[in-house]
């Protein structure tokens, strides 16, 4: 299966650029290989990751904000949840 990574290239937010960057140099510090997915311009990819990130995993209010990371059509997390996970 393959790691990927849902990124937005053109986020005007410091903060997701960052969160970005971070998951990009964990993984490749990691030497996990991995699969960036831009949902800036590919409308059915941002929604086929709506759609398989678990209920329970979406904000209350608004969309889901990348990065998000799946192993193929399993859902792993975002950042926080894919870095304590390896830390176990």
């Amino acid at each position: 299966m393959v790691i990927r990574v849902f990124i937005a290239s053109s986020s005007g937010s410091v903060a997701i650029k960052k969160r970005q960057q971070d998951v990009v140099g964990f993984l490749e510090a990691n030497r996990i290989v991995f699969e960036e997915v831009d949902i800036t311009m590919q409308e059915e990819k941002r929604l086929w990751m709506y759609k398989n990130m678990p209920e329970e995993k979406l904000p209350e209010k608004g969309n889901p904000l990348p990065p998000q990371i799946f192993n193929g059509e399993q859902y792993c997390g975002s950042l926080k949840s894919m870095m304590s996970l390896y830390d176990a």
